[in-house]
């Protein structure tokens, strides 16, 4: 089966950074060039420049276009919990809006995250979560499909990581996160109802089962003045 084009074009943009086409901190080409480069429609190469954006490998600059993403300081965090834990645990009530949720062929990068076979597939769903009825971010989860085949849907958006372990009696491991900080685009805005511009932090996970495999690879993006990390040493 081919791969979509917008991911033929996600993976070749990712293997040329790699190849350091682009080193980091330099601006790509306009959007209008690569879809010419590309031969593809402008939406079409806006759907590639996006995962490459949730995955931190691009990073949109406002009124200055779109560039490889500047290495980051990584901070290693032990224990994992998911987000619904994580409001319980402070007292407040989660909740999730899904702007979309499907099986789907993997990028490159998931595919290295999540160390995915060859013909092996990914749930990619895309929610708002909600503190109390507050937006605290959006988010973009990867999990392999062959985990996830046996839930429902709500299951899934409801709590992946309750529904795993009470229901596939998995033990959870470690995790790997890396944070950023970034300004929020439209779309990110819109959907956590804040002004464009404003302060995000960023937030790259993967997620691991004791055996080591890795079972969620998130991208998330989280209003500044919502929300705040404490690191534990």
């Amino acid at each position: 089966m081919q791969e979509p084009m917008y991911i033929q074009i996600h993976n070749k943009i990712k293997k040329d950074i790699e190849n350091q086409r682009w080193n980091v901190g330099e601006r790509i080409p306009a959007e209008r060039q690569l879809s010419e480069d590309f031969n593809v429609s402008r939406m079409t190469l806006r759907q590639a420049i996006k995962t490459l954006e949730d995955e931190g490998i691009l990073e949109r600059r406002l009124g200055s276009g779109t560039y490889v993403a500047s290495q980051k300081v990584q901070e290693k965090v032990s224990g994992i919990m998911g987000f619904t834990e994580l409001m319980h645990s402070q007292g407040k009530t989660p909740s999730s809006k899904t702007i979309s949720y499907r099986i789907i062929q993997p990028s490159s990068s998931e595919i290295e995250k999540l160390q995915l076979d060859d013909g092996e597939l990914v749930l990619r769903m895309e929610r708002v979560r909600f503190a109390d009825d507050v937006p605290i971010c959006y988010e973009v989860a990867s999990i392999p499909e062959k985990l996830i085949k046996h839930y429902s849907k709500d299951e899934i958006t409801k709590s992946l990581y309750e529904t795993l372990e009470n229901k596939g009696h998995v033990t959870f491991g470690h995790v790997e996160q890396r944070i950023g900080a970034s300004v929020a685009n439209e779309e990110i805005a819109r959907l956590l109802d804040f002004k464009k511009g404003d302060a995000v932090v960023m937030r790259s996970q993967i997620s691991h089962l004791d055996n080591n495999e890795p079972f969620e690879y998130v991208r998330a993006y989280y209003v500044a003045e919502r929300f705040e990390f404490v690191f534990e040493k």
